[in-house]
């Protein structure tokens, strides 16, 4: 009785291995007894090691884009947009040397400090002309932190630009060109600068309005200015002002606020206007004007509408066409010179008005003009000559 009992036990238990076994390998089909041997024999279980290696950190693959960290679309636009261009921003500081009474040493006094950004492969540095006014020494701190010794090639004081070069630009490249014709008002717009000494500084805003007038520090005015509220804070002068696809579109040049600070309302010289000038800059040192060889009277002493001339330099087009200035009568008394009314039917109601007229024109073309000489309505054409022969 007791033999039967013990065989009925040991079935039991063989028959409760049997199912219990039967349902371990239902649960998880892939962990067999040759798993467990394999695994055995590495020393760790296959469940033991994926757990750990979702807890190590070095498991996760390294990234390298913006989109790769896990910004937004946007975001990572923005960042890619800062890492291309901001190496071609760099760091202007304007110095005065001055030596003092009978003394032979020379003493170096900070005038201010700027923006600018590469040009071209050349070294040439686009800035703002007020950056560099009153200084007569520049250095020109690159994205690396290496500062160079920066020589002036040539400004334009009705535009608010300059062009400096250094010598050794090594890497850097050039920020690609965009346009200005094709701005609508709405479009993001990028400005990296320096502003208060802090470099390097990345400012986003759209554009407010187009087409608006500021006036140069001689008095001349700049049209078709880019009106912005990207941050454009003292020290941002100079800087570009970038579209989306990180192009630029203008030149930082002045903010509008009665505290000289950021106040929501920023002006950059649109690109267009830019690529005239640039190029004449580096070739000439100044603009390549077109000429009518005319001195004009001021305004203030003139009270009928238009540009009166003073004097015409012999051998211009002006002396060429008869235009003739002031003259003395006989007795003695002031004859008023030739006062010019209009350009090819464009009014002229003063001085300004003449000069930014020629603006649209190029040395070599012929104009038809407009002028009243003592009473009498008169039309002539010349063919304007070059502000560089």
């Amino acid at each position: 009785m007791k033999f039967s009992q013990l065989i009925v036990t040991v079935a039991l238990v063989i028959g409760a291995f049997v199912i219990g076994k039967s349902l371990t390998s239902a649960t998880n089909p892939s962990y067999t007894a040759e798993n467990q041997e394999d695994n055995s024999e590495n020393g760790l279980l296959a469940e033991e090691y994926n757990a750990k290696s979702e807890k190590t950190p070095f498991s996760q693959p390294q990234h390298n884009t913006a989109a790769d960290r896990g910004f937004g679309p946007h975001e990572t636009a923005v960042i890619d947009l800062f890492e291309s261009a901001a190496p071609s921003v760099v760091f202007i500081t304007t110095t005065s040397l001055t030596q003092r009474g009978w003394s032979m040493d020379v003493t170096e006094i900070p005038q201010g400090t700027g923006t600018g950004f590469m040009w071209d492969n050349h070294g040439h540095i686009v800035t703002n002309f007020h950056v560099l006014e009153g200084g007569n020494k520049f250095t020109v701190t690159l994205s690396d932190q290496t500062s160079h010794d920066a020589e002036v090639v040539g400004y334009e004081p009705s535009k608010d630009l300059a062009v400096l070069k250094i010598k050794n630009m090594g890497k850097i490249k050039a920020l690609p060109i965009g346009t200005s014709s094709n701005l609508k008002v709405g479009q993001f717009t990028y400005a990296i600068g320096n502003p208060f000494g802090f470099d390097q500084t990345l400012t986003t805003g759209v554009v407010s309005a187009l087409g608006r007038e500021i006036t140069a520090a001689n008095g001349r005015k700049i049209y078709d200015v880019i009106q912005t509220d990207a941050a454009i804070n003292p020290g941002n002068s100079g800087g570009p002002l970038l579209d989306s696809s990180g192009r630029l579109i203008g030149v930082n040049t002045a903010i509008y606020s009665p505290s000289g600070a950021y106040s929501g309302i920023g002006f950059s010289i649109p690109v267009d206007e830019v690529k005239r000038v640039i190029p004449d800059l580096i070739q000439y040192g100044r603009v390549n004007k077109p000429l009518m060889g005319v001195v004009l009277v001021r305004k203030s002493l003139v009270r009928a509408k238009g540009a009166m001339i003073e004097r015409v330099h012999e051998g211009l087009p002006a002396a060429i066409a008869g235009l003739q200035g002031l003259q003395r009568s006989r007795n003695g008394e002031v004859m008023a010179g030739d006062l010019i009314t209009a350009i090819d039917g464009k009014p002229v109601q003063s001085p300004e008005d003449l000069a930014e007229i020629l603006e649209s024109y190029q040395p070599e073309d012929v104009i038809e003009l407009q002028f009243n000489r003592r009473g009498a309505d008169k039309v002539t054409r010349l063919k304007l000559t070059s502000s560089v022969q």
